[in-house]
């Protein structure tokens, strides 16, 4: 081993408090060693806010510690056991091909979770063999950094390493680890778990774990376990309507992927839309459209009663009082929802004020938009720049009407015009992760080992609000094609 490799420090600060809750919840394991490790994207920003030293993790033991070959000092890897309603489904499930290796505490003391993803077999494996595809673990480093340069809570992707190993799917395709930074990995789904197979005193030793994670701020003297489930109804709420507000289609919303912190999570099928429509689905599996587009704040708001439903025995002795606490704090989420939505619509539509006729105003434009098969988010940018080129419907009366009707809006309003440009600039990305320059992105990385479109692509996503010229091949369209756009499951 060269001898830097012994001096360089990597900057571990583990304080894995996760592995301190009862055992059931979790097995102790680690990761099985790969062939032949090779790092091929590491997240430098995102490592040096976590305190690591980016030298450091691109040396042979970083890589080696990427690939769950070395577990670096502090970790206590471990499988988490959650439940979850697969497609409306009860099903056991957990942590079947990810390993988190512990909490790292950044400089600043915030505290996150590392994860591998596709580090091999666990009790929770359900007979699969607990690896990943190098494809799908991209695309989830794509699209994390996407969405989290647009603003929105995710998890977010540390790094990338192919194993030397292929797996076997339809086709022989390479492995890869991808490393997974969260708040947390608490989902739902793992309340489920523990309030159909735990104990009482273990439910509410989890409840109590959710609360010092993330709501430190609620009072002990209250009732915690209903403030528990109106802050977790008050993050989704908000993350639904950032969803919307972008064109963003999970594309696999089962309560085992509905965090507690309110980030999203699970890069498997989703996907972002083009062409308006409600009925957008992209997931190859979803083929009655559960999870469609219109359909997400609805689902979201299934889930959260889900949950709800396994918070009942620590909200009140009672069960009949239980039960009305839950159902009306579950009643907020969808006036919570069109509260962050139609306020999202209306900076996008560069509108400080109410107005109650401001949803039928922005209605009218989504039936335009929906009639006339109109990009999503290109029709936002045009309407935020002013440029009314190559458009059907900007050349309709329908249009033409509307604009009058949007322009006079703005003049009720006390700001300048340059202030509500601004804000509609703040508001509305000039590019989102096209699903066609990701598959080229990931048709370069899997099929020839050019990495240069994906780092690319990544460069420019990461700055989407900034309206330059240099963003506008990024843009345009795909040629369109008679077969629908269809993305699948990362196993």
């Amino acid at each position: 081993m060269p001898e830097h490799e012994t001096t360089l420090h990597m900057g571990w600060n583990f304080n894995n408090s996760y592995a301190r809750l009862p055992v059931s919840l979790f097995t102790r394991l680690n990761p099985t060693p790969v062939q032949s490790p090779k790092l091929v994207i590491l997240n430098h920003p995102l490592a040096n806010s976590l305190g690591l030293n980016t030298k450091a993790l691109e040396s042979i033991t970083g890589t080696a510690i990427l690939a769950g070959n070395k577990i670096p000092e502090g970790a206590a890897p471990l499988a988490q056991a959650y439940a979850g309603h697969q497609f409306g489904h009860f099903n056991l499930l957990g942590d079947g091909r990810a390993l988190l290796l512990g909490e790292q505490i950044t400089p600043s003391g915030e505290r996150f979770d590392l994860q591998l993803k596709g580090a091999g077999p666990t009790p929770y494996s359900r007979s699969g063999d607990g690896r990943a595809a190098l494809g799908p673990m991209l695309r989830e480093y794509i699209i994390s950094e996407a969405m989290h340069a647009l603003g929105i809570a995710t998890t977010r992707s540390l790094a990338v390493v192919t194993t030397g190993e292929f797996i076997i799917r339809e086709t022989e395709l390479p492995g890869a680890i991808l490393t997974r930074v969260a708040a947390s990995h608490l989902r739902v789904g793992t309340f489920q778990y523990v309030s159909q197979w735990g104990t009482a005193e273990e439910l509410q030793a989890l409840a109590n774990y959710a609360l010092e994670r993330h709501f430190p701020e609620v009072s002990a003297n209250e009732n915690r376990y209903l403030l528990l489930l109106r802050e977790v109804i008050k993050r989704q709420a908000a993350l639904i309507a950032q969803w919307q507000l972008v064109g963003f289609i999970h594309g696999v919303m089962n309560t085992d992927n509905m965090t507690i912190s309110g980030e999203t999570i699970d890069y498997g099928p989703c996907a972002f839309m083009d062409a308006y429509d409600p009925a957008t689905v992209f997931s190859s599996i979803d083929t009655r459209g559960r999870y469609a587009y219109g359909n997400q704040p609805q689902i979201a708001a299934w889930n959260l009663a889900r949950f709800a439903e396994t918070l009942l025995p620590l909200l009140h002795t009672h069960e009949t009082q239980a039960i009305e606490l839950a159902e009306e704090a579950i009643s907020d989420f969808a006036e919570m929802y069109f509260h962050n939505w139609l306020t999202g619509m209306r900076a996008k539509l560069g509108i400080f004020n109410e107005e109650k006729q401001d949803e039928s105003l922005v209605d009218d434009l989504l039936s335009m938009m929906g009639k006339y098969r109109e990009d999503y988010t290109n029709t936002f940018r045009a309407l935020t720049l002013g440029q009314f080129q190559n458009s059907i419907l900007f050349g309709t009366a329908e249009f033409t009407q509307w604009h009058e009707q949007w322009q006079a809006r703005l003049t009720r309003q006390q700001q300048s015009d340059a202030a509500s440009q601004q804000l509609m600039r703040n508001s509305n990305p000039a590019i989102i992760a096209r699903n066609h320059r990701v598959e080229e992105a990931l048709e370069a990385a899997v099929r020839h080992g050019d990495f240069s479109v994906m780092q690319k692509l990544i460069d420019v996503l990461s700055n989407p609000y900034a309206h330059t010229s240099e963003q506008d091949d990024y843009a345009v369209l795909p040629e369109s094609s008679d077969l629908p756009y269809r993305t699948f499951c990362g196993t």
